[in-house]
């Protein structure tokens, strides 16, 4: 039994990085999932110190998103309604063309987004590659704290 229940925290994990490319999959729910099968189904303890560990480094995954995305379309002037844009293209995104429309459909919807509010090709241009930015940065972001976390994890567990 215990063996059956490793190979799904490990295939949750798995999962948790397929979500990065596909941002429909809750990839943090996954690596929590994890967590909970090891204390609950082999009946492991994990100290308190790892719990609010764990917790720290699943808000710093949802900052990773915004202040990226924040940061780089208002650096390029772009507007609230380019932000909210790029965030509604990722989604969508990962369901045409995966894993490619997380980057052209946000892209393509912030430059006619800012096309439609600003009129000016250069500058909607210029803020939809900062969306592209702001994805590939939060993305790795993401990568990064979700490759600390399940070492973490694995450290804690032996």
């Amino acid at each position: 039994m215990e063996i059956i229940v490793w190979i799904i925290i490990s295939a949750l994990f798995i999962l948790s990085f397929v979500g990065l490319i596909f941002p429909i999959l809750p990839g943090l729910l996954f690596i929590w999932v994890g967590f909970i099968l090891y204390v609950i189904f082999i009946g492991g303890s994990l100290s308190t110190f790892f719990w609010i560990g764990m917790v720290g480094l699943t808000i710093a995954i949802f900052l990773a998103d915004i202040i990226a995305n924040s940061y780089f379309v208002k650096r390029y002037g772009g507007s609230k309604w380019a932000e909210r844009m790029a965030i509604v293209g990722v989604i969508i995104g990962a369901f045409i063309m995966p894993p490619f429309g997380i980057i052209f459909v946000p892209f393509l919807a912030v430059v006619l987004t800012e096309m439609i509010l600003e009129k000016d090709i250069e500058l909607a241009l210029k803020i939809g590659a900062a969306s592209v930015v702001a994805f590939l940065s939060s993305t790795f972001a993401k990568l990064i704290i979700q490759v600390i976390m399940i070492g973490w994890f694995f450290i804690a567990v032996l």
